[in-house]
């Protein structure tokens, strides 16, 4: 017998019934101020140099695995999403005083919503071309990722 349930995780992506991804949202952000925490804690430097690699490293992913397949749709969610890397290049000595836009343009990094965007559009271009990626310079910009 096959029993009902409200959501179920696949491949590491929680589908709810109504296939509102929200809650994996939600989940990420999580796992991701989980791991702030523990570069808050374990690191002594709050230089670039040592925050920026591990926030990379370590955060990110997080923020963006399978994000073609949950990439959220409601203002609420990606907010969530975003004040996670708001806070990561935040913590880094110097740019404490800096708007989130400036951080972000003198670390060398974008929002997680363009990122989204990029790949929502590097993933368009596959598709079209066939995923033949000779041609990819003539219309995106590379060094983004």
């Amino acid at each position: 017998m096959i029993e009902s349930s409200l959501a179920e995780k696949y491949l590491g992506v929680l589908v709810d019934e109504k296939l509102d991804m929200s809650h994996q949202c939600v989940l990420a952000v999580q796992k991701a101020n989980r791991i702030l925490g523990c570069i808050k804690r374990s690191v002594a430097s709050r230089s670039r140099e040592g925050i920026l690699p591990l926030y990379s490293a370590l955060m990110r992913p997080h923020l963006e695995s399978c994000v073609q397949l949950w990439s959220p749709q409601h203002k609420k969610v990606m907010e969530l999403l975003e004040r996670i890397q708001r806070r990561a290049t935040k913590m880094m000595r110097g740019l404490e005083h800096l708007s989130y836009e400036d951080r972000l343009r003198e670390l060398g990094l974008i929002s997680l919503e363009k990122r989204r965007l990029w790949g929502d559009l590097a993933a368009a271009f596959q598709y079209l071309e066939g995923g033949l990626w000779e041609s990819w310079g003539k219309y995106f910009q590379q060094g983004l990722f």
